[in-house]
């Protein structure tokens, strides 16, 4: 690891009043979530897969969604895994009196678990689901218990809604969350932090860019391999994140 570098990104990082953090699977990785995306990743294995986690599928199958949901996700898992020092290195940040937003394509909820306050969930999060009909929104216990969740409350004539429940994953087919956010935090930071993301998937890839057009924005890349976006970025580390937040 570049010592010089190192020292670069400490010193960057305690001028920093405003930081704006991109992370993406390399950041779960580390906490023993499975990559879906990278080579050998489960979405690679099956490409079916994806046609089953899409807004349509769930429409046309809501109940035969759940079980494929469930074991693509491996959601007897999701509530046990814990946030790494990755997630902890951010959240110390703030602890440092530094506002830190965190938009990430992660639907793991580790952020929020490591104490981050402003968590921007761009793909939304496993942690829930919503009914359809009513809007009552369901815990990870709830959708753990049942094969195939639904919605329990009473309606006003007594009866039980019974609407299978939506993930609040983003699906193929819905729309990516907090763009907007996105925009107004990069407005206002010192720096962005990418963490753990190849930028393959849009519309996240394009948020470098746009702060690429901004001089005054610091920006970092820390990824385990090469990104076709290496050479927007002041400094380029690929490294595993917590090797390099040991290093900090």
């Amino acid at each position: 690891m570049d010592q010089t570098k190192v020292d670069v990104l400490r010193e960057k990082l305690s001028q920093a009043s405003h930081i704006t953090v991109l992370s993406g699977a390399g950041m779960s990785t580390e906490s023993g979530i499975p990559d879906f995306r990278s080579t050998g990743g489960l979405w690679t294995e099956d490409t079916s897969r994806m046609e089953a986690m899409s807004r349509s599928y769930f429409l046309s199958n809501p109940h035969q969604f759940w079980p494929k949901f469930k074991e693509l996700f491996q959601m007897k898992m999701s509530g046990e895994y814990e946030p790494n020092s990755g997630h902890t290195f951010l959240a110390s940040l703030e602890q440092q009196g530094k506002h830190v937003d965190i938009f990430t394509q992660n639907i793991d909820g580790l952020h929020k678990k490591a104490g981050s306050q402003h968590v921007y969930e761009l793909h939304g999060s496993i942690q829930t689901a919503t009914c359809p009909s009513c809007q009552a929104v369901y815990d990870l216990p709830y959708l753990l218990k049942e094969e195939v969740p639904v919605c329990q409350r009473v309606t006003s004539d007594g009866s039980t809604c019974g609407r299978v429940l939506k993930t609040d994953v983003v699906l193929f087919g819905d729309m990516v969350k907090h763009l907007d956010q996105v925009e107004t935090s990069l407005q206002k930071t010192d720096m962005l932090l990418v963490m753990g993301t190849s930028l393959e998937v849009a519309p996240a890839r394009y948020i470098p860019e746009d702060a690429a057009h901004d001089p005054s924005i610091f920006m970092v890349m820390m990824n385990l391999s090469e990104t076709e976006f290496d050479p927007l970025f002041d400094l380029v580390f690929h490294e595993r994140i917590g090797d390099l937040v040991k290093a900090l």
